[in-house]
């Protein structure tokens, strides 16, 4: 059994995701269900993959990340624009609303309304945290644990 955290460890823990203001964004102990990573799969960024690294069972750690260091950087082309007519169904929303579309493969996006004039409306489909720095909490509870991973929130 390893006992540090290393590049391609999965590693079983718990988090605490909070933003500047001191408001949480996301934590596993709300649910008592902790995480299961595998590192090196893509499911986390680097420079988090790197914060894990050389962690140990029962060790925590509490650091902070760019949003754009996990979520990715802000793209430009994420940036849609919308008629008023696109929205005549369920009205037109207003701005600060998180809409869910549907994209041509049939997987669902939300979108964050930024701008609503008479001829367009706007949506950023970038990650809303992606411009915030990110403070996490992270209790380190296994390094590739052996029993099964449907027992954990696969998280990614």
């Amino acid at each position: 059994m390893l006992t540090l955290v290393q590049a391609n460890s999965a590693v079983l823990l718990h988090f605490t995701i909070k933003l500047e203001d001191g408001s949480i964004a996301d934590s596993t102990y709300n649910q008592d269900k902790p995480a299961l990573f595998r590192l090196g799969d893509k499911s986390l960024s680097r420079a988090l993959e790197k914060q894990l690294i050389g962690l140990s069972v029962g060790e925590k750690k509490t650091f902070i990340l760019g949003g754009e260091d996990v979520f990715g950087k802000p793209n430009p082309d994420m940036i849609q624009y919308f008629m008023p007519k696109d929205f005549i169904q369920v009205g037109i929303p207003e701005v600060g609303a998180i809409i869910l579309f549907t994209t041509i493969n049939g997987s669902e996006m939300p979108g964050i309304v930024t701008a609503v004039t008479e001829e367009s409306i706007t949506v950023d489909f970038n990650h809303p945290l992606a411009a915030q720095n990110i403070i996490f909490n992270i209790e380190v509870l296994e390094i590739d644990p052996k029993w099964e991973e449907s027992n954990a929130n696969i998280a990614g």
